[in-house]
C-alpha cells in the first residue's frame, strides 16, 4: 500500500487539474425578470433597457426564491431537479480518480508486467495525454453544450463513459499500456465535453437563491469523490495478484452507477439550438478567447480562476516532494496532505453560502486571496520550523508530532481560502455571461486552466533546478500571488471595494436585509434612502447584490480615503448650484448616462445628515434625475445606526459604538418601485419614514 501513495499524490494533482478544466464550482445569478411596480404601465414608459424573458423554474426553486432561499443547501440532495446530476458528476469525477490513481500505481510500481513502460516518465505521459483533449476539444464542447439538451448530452457522456471502462478494464487485464494510454485519452475527451455541460446546467435548474448553495455542494461533492477515487484506485492497485481485476471491475461498476442514475436528470434545454458548430478547434478556440474578452471583467475572472489552478497545481505537483524531503515522511502521508487540502477547499466552498448570505459576493474574492498568501508565507516557515528526524515517519508518528499540526493547519487554510476565492469568480462569470454563449465562456476558462496549470509546471522544474528548495518554491508561489491579486484588483476595483465594504460593515454591525428581492438583478433604477450616518453608502453597498453609483456631496468625495473607495466605486460628485453650478449640471447628465447604460443610481435626497434623528426634507434632486431619464425609484430605509460614532448624534461616544458594534443590529429596509411619474420628494418620504419605522 505505500507503493501506491507516490501514485496517489500525482494523480490527485492530475484529477484537481483536471476539475480547474472542467471549470470548479460555477455560481450563476439568474436575471429575474420582473419586480412590481406601482403602475401597469410603467413599463411602456419607462426606457430602461428590455427585461430577458423570465426563467421557468421548477416549483422548488420558485418556492425558494419567494422565501428568499432560508432552507438548508442540503435540501437539495432530495430533490430530482438537482440530486441525479449531483450524483452523476460524482460518480464520475470518483471514476476518473480510480481509473487514473490505479493506472498510475501499476505502470509506476508493477512496470515489469508492463512492456516498454519507463516508470519514471510514465506518470507524466499519463498527465500529458490526459489534459491534450481540453487543448484541442474544449472550444467544440462548449458549442455542443449551447446547442443541445443537457440531459441528452450527460447520458450520451456517461454512456460513452461505458464503453471506455470497458476499453480501460482490458487494459488493465491484459496489463495493455497502449490500450490504457488510449483510454486515458478518451476518459480526457470525456471530461472535456462533459465540462461545459456539467457547469452550464445548474443556472437552468436553480433559483438565484440556490445558486450560491448548490455550486458549493457541486465543489465539496467533486472533492470528496476525488479522495474516495484516490483511497479505492490506490488499494485496488495494492493487491498485487489482482490488483488489475478489482480496478477493472471497479472501473466498468462505477461507469454503470452513473449511467443509471443520468437517466433521472431533468430535461435542460438548449440555450442556443441554432447554433452552427464549428467543428475547426483552432479558429474555434481563438474566437471563444475573443468571445470571453468582449466583457472585461469576465474575462479577468477568467484570468483570475487560472491563476488560482495555477497556484493549486504549485503545491499539489510538491507534495511527494514535500513530504519526503521536506517532512521525513513515508508516502502514506501524502494521502493525509492531499485529504487536508481536499477537505479544506470543500469546507471553504460550503461556507461561501453562510458568508455571502445566499447570494454572490464577489468581495470575499480579496478575502480569499489574502488568506491563500498568508497561510502560504506560514507554511514557508512552519516547514523551517521542524526538528531533524532520522528516518521516514509513518502516518501515526507524523501525527504525533505538535510541529506538524502547523503544517496541516496551514495547507487546511489556504485551500479554505482557496474557495472563498474560487466560488465568487465563477459566480461573476455566470452571472455576468450571456446564457446563450455561457458554456463557451466555460470552454475558454478550459483552455486558459490548462495553459496556466502547463506553465506552473515548467516554473516548478525551472526552480528546482535552480536550487529551490520545495518550501522556497511555496514562498515564490505566496508572494507572486499578491502581485498578481494586487494588479488584478487595480484593474477591476469592484473586487476590493466589496472587499472593504464587507469587512467594515460586517465587522462592526449584524445587519437584517428586508425585501431584498425589490433590488433588481438587472436594469435601471434609482435607490432612494434616509441618510442618518457617515457610513451609509458603505453598508448599502455591502448589502447590495449589484454595484452602485452613488451621488454624494462633493467634499466627501475629495477627502483621502473615503474619496478613494467612492472614486473607483464611480460615485458622482455633486454640488448646490450657489457652490458649483456647473459640478451640478455635470452631476445630472452622469446619473442620466448610468440610469440609460442600466446601472443602479443611489441618491440621498434629503442631502445632508440629520442631526437629530428624524429626517430632513427631501429635496428635488431626485426628481431632476428621473426626470431626464425615467426609471423605477426603489426607496429604502436605514435602521439603528443613529447614535453611532458615525452618526452626528450628541451624545454618541466612543465606547458605545465600539461596544454597540459587535453586538448592535442594522436594518436596511427596501420597499416597493415607484413608477416616476408618481415619486415626488413627499411621496418618497413618507415612503422612506414608513419603512424606517420608530426605530432610527
Amino acid at each position: 500500500m505505500k507503493a501506491c501513495a507516490r501514485a496517489r499524490a500525482f494523480f490527485v494533482r492530475a484529477a484537481l487539474a483536471r476539475h480547474a478544466r472542467c471549470g470548479a464550482a460555477p455560481l450563476a445569478r439568474t436575471p429575474d425578470a420582473h419586480f412590481p411596480i406601482r403602475s401597469s404601465n410603467f413599463m411602456s414608459q419607462s426606457p430602461t433597457p428590455p427585461t430577458p424573458p423570465t426563467r421557468t423554474l421548477p416549483a422548488a426553486g420558485r418556492a425558494a426564491s419567494r422565501h428568499g432561499g432560508h432552507e438548508s443547501q442540503f435540501k437539495l440532495l432530495g430533490e430530482r431537479r438537482f440530486a441525479p446530476f449531483f450524483w452523476t458528476q460524482f460518480l464520475g469525477a470518483m471514476n476518473d480518480n480510480v481509473f487514473k490513481i490505479g493506472f498510475t500505481s501499476l505502470v509506476t510500481f508493477q512496470a515489469a508486467r508492463f512492456s516498454g513502460v519507463d516508470p519514471k516518465t510514465a506518470a507524466f505521459l499519463i498527465s500529458a495525454i490526459f489534459i491534450l483533449p481540453f487543448v484541442l476539444l474544449s472550444a467544440t464542447s462548449g458549442q455542443i453544450a449551447d446547442k443541445y439538451d443537457k440531459a441528452l448530452l450527460t447520458r450520451f457522456v456517461k454512456t460513452f463513459e461505458i464503453a471506455v471502462m470497458l476499453i480501460g478494464g482490458a487494459g488493465f487485464l491484459l496489463h495493455s499500456a497502449p490500450l490504457l494510454y488510449f483510454c486515458t485519452f478518451l476518459m480526457g475527451v470525456h471530461s472535456t465535453v462533459f465540462g461545459p455541460v456539467k457547469y452550464s446546467y445548474l443556472p437552468q435548474h436553480l433559483s438565484s437563491h440556490e445558486l450560491v448553495g448548490g455550486n458549493g455542494m457541486v465543489e465539496m461533492g467533486t472533492f470528496v469523490a476525488i479522495l474516495v477515487g484516490t483511497i479505492i484506485g490506490g488499494a485496488s492497485a495494492g493487491f498485487v495478484e489482482h490488483g488489475a481485476l478489482l480496478l477493472a471491475c471497479a472501473c466498468v461498476a462505477i461507469a454503470l452507477a452513473g449511467r443509471v442514475v443520468s437517466s433521472f436528470v431533468p430535461v435542460t434545454a438548449a440555450p442556443q439550438p441554432d447554433l452552427r458548430i464549428n467543428w475547426n478547434p483552432v479558429s474555434e478556440t481563438w474566437r471563444n478567447l475573443k468571445l470571453a474578452r468582449e466583457n472585461r471583467t469576465v474575462f479577468l475572472s477568467l484570468l483570475g480562476i487560472s491563476w488560482l489552478w495555477f497556484v493549486g497545481a504549485t503545491f499539489l505537483s510538491s507534495f511527494f516532494s514535500f513530504a519526503k524531503d521536506v517532512l521525513s515522511a513515508n508516502p502514506d502521508v501524502v494521502t493525509v496532505l492531499l485529504g487536508t487540502f481536499s477537505i479544506g477547499i470543500g469546507l471553504g466552498s460550503l461556507m461561501c453560502e453562510k458568508l455571502s448570505k445566499r447570494r454572490i459576493e464577489i468581495g470575499l474574492v480579496p478575502l480569499g486571496s489574502i488568506g491563500m498568501s498568508v497561510f502560504a508565507i506560514d507554511l514557508f516557515f512552519a516547514s523551517h520550523a521542524l526538528p531533524p528526524v532520522g528516518h521516514l515517519l509513518s502516518v501515526a508518528e507524523f501525527l504525533g508530532r505538535a510541529a506538524h499540526w502547523r503544517v496541516l493547519a496551514d495547507l487546511f487554510l489556504l485551500a479554505m481560502f482557496g474557495g472563498f476565492y474560487s466560488v465568487p469568480l465563477y459566480a461573476l462569470i455566470q452571472s455576468r455571461s450571456q446564457p446563450s454563449h455561457r458554456a463557451r465562456i466555460i470552454a475558454a476558462n478550459n483552455i486558459l486552466n490548462s495553459l496556466f496549470m502547463i506553465v506552473s509546471a515548467l516554473m516548478a522544474v525551472g526552480l528546482t533546478a535552480a536550487g529551490f528548495s520545495i518550501p522556497a518554491i511555496f514562498l515564490v508561489t505566496a508572494l507572486l500571488n499578491i502581485v498578481v491579486a494586487t494588479y488584478i484588483y487595480s484593474l477591476v476595483p469592484e473586487f476590493l471595494l466589496r472587499f472593504i465594504a464587507w469587512l467594515l460593515v460586517h465587522t462592526f454591525y449584524r445587519i437584517r436585509l428586508v425585501h431584498a428581492e425589490r433590488i433588481p438583478d438587472e436594469g435601471a433604477a434609482v435607490l432612494v434612502c434616509n441618510h442618518v450616518s457617515f457610513v451609509d453608502a458603505v453598508v448599502i453597498m455591502a448589502e447590495s447584490p449589484r454595484p452602485i453609483r452613488f451621488v454624494m456631496d462633493h467634499h466627501i468625495f475629495r477627502t483621502p480615503f473615503a474619496g478613494w473607495v467612492f472614486r473607483h466605486a464611480k460615485a458622482i460628485p455633486i454640488a448646490p448650484a450657489h457652490e458649483d453650478a456647473q459640478l451640478l449640471t455635470r452631476a445630472y447628465e452622469r446619473c442620466a448616462e448610468a440610469l440609460a447604460e442600466g446601472e443602479l443610481v443611489c441618491i440621498f435626497p434629503e442631502g445632508k445628515l440629520t442631526r437629530t434623528g428624524e429626517m430632513n426634507p427631501f429635496r428635488h434632486g431626485v426628481t431632476e434625475i428621473i426626470r431626464r431619464t425615467p426609471a423605477p425609484v426603489i426607496p429604502m430605509a436605514l435602521r439603528g445606526l443613529w447614535g453611532s460614532v458615525f452618526s452626528r448624534a450628541n451624545d454618541a461616544r466612543w465606547p458605545r459604538p465600539v461596544q454597540k458594534g459587535v453586538m448592535s443590529r442594522l436594518t436596511l429596509a427596501v420597499g416597493e418601485p415607484i413608477e416616476p411619474a408618481l415619486a415626488t420628494p413627499e411621496l418618497l418620504q413618507k415612503t422612506v419614514t414608513e419603512l424606517r419605522g420608530a426605530r432610527k
